[in-house]
């Protein structure tokens, strides 16, 4: 007999708990799909992976026609836990409760009903600016940056609708890093605070800025905006591996993981108490540096002498 075809209904099972509804099932209401290859990448394993990965142990899932598959994939991954609900909304409020104590949550609902029922639930979590991912962002890069040798700091634009001007300060005074602004950015960062190095406009920068920056192992950007103008035609001497972004609602940590729906003044508000001080890269500014010439305060040669 050939296998029966699945659909939203067919969770209702007949055969469950004895004919008791909402017993449990005799036999699995679906077939678990064919594991893929040793060695196969699939979509789903690589989900259910990244999930364990960034501290989600328990999944909140209400099955359907189109997320049958990606369940498989989730419930045969070792390191999750899969909890039925019995609707949308609940896994959505139990995914949100499940992220203000862990950090962060995750549910899984069906396509286009399943998406329109957990509205309520995901729009409370927004109202409310719940940290779902914040503690994972900042573990990231603090990591990322508690690593390098000579990291810098470089303010941008954007701290201004942010609201982070303060909370970016605060971090500069706690790492010890360099910090540059870039030119949209003037007047947002105080410039008589410790370590301040100038603009960093890539070859129209203050004096020693870009050399600074560039040579860094990692920067972080809080606020950028990269086009024509604060680039200076695309020149700059960055590499995406070396940087973190920071915008006012999202991360990014080089090449590697980004992090949505978190606040920028939050997030350098708390990566402040995560950061190793690390003064390696203004020592070198320092060494470097040759300040401005100021005229002799002695009397003036007598050239008619």
């Amino acid at each position: 007999m050939g296998p029966q075809k699945i659909n939203r209904s067919s969770f209702l099972c007949p055969d469950a708990g004895n004919g008791v509804v909402g017993g449990a099932p005799a036999a699995p209401c679906h077939p678990l799909a064919p594991a893929a290859p040793t060695g196969e990448a699939t979509l789903g394993r690589h989900l259910a992976r990244r999930l364990v990965q960034i501290g989600v142990r328990d999944v909140f899932t209400v099955p359907g026609d189109f997320n049958l598959t990606l369940l498989d994939h989730l419930i045969a991954e070792p390191g999750l836990n899969n909890i039925g609900c019995c609707n949308e909304l609940n896994a959505g409020y139990a995914s949100d409760g499940y992220a203000r104590s862990n950090g962060v949550g995750a549910c899984v609902v069906t396509f286009t009903v399943g998406g329109l029922s957990v509205l309520n639930a995901i729009a409370g979590a927004y109202s409310e600016n719940l940290p779902m991912g914040l503690e994972c962002a900042v573990e990231a890069t603090a990591a990322f940056l508690n690593k390098a040798v000579k990291p810098v700091l470089v303010g941008g634009p954007k701290l201004r609708v942010a609201k982070a001007g303060k909370a970016f300060t605060e971090l500069a005074d706690a790492c010890g890093y360099p910090v540059a602004v870039m030119p949209s950015a003037k007047g947002l960062v105080p410039e008589n605070i410790p370590r301040f190095i100038g603009t960093y406009w890539g070859a129209v920068s203050t004096a020693f800025c870009a050399e600074i920056v560039e040579s860094a192992d990692a920067y972080l950007f809080a606020g950028p905006i990269f086009n024509d103008y604060s680039s200076v035609g695309y020149s700059l001497l960055l590499k995406k591996e070396k940087a973190i972004i920071v915008q006012p609602d999202r991360v990014v940590v080089g090449n590697g993981p980004a992090f949505g729906c978190i606040l920028m003044k939050d997030f350098l508000q708390a990566l402040a108490k995560r950061l190793n001080k690390n003064t390696t890269a203004h020592e070198n500014y320092c060494r470097i540096f040759v300040p401005d010439g100021h005229p002799s305060s002695a009397s003036p040669m007598n050239l008619s002498a």
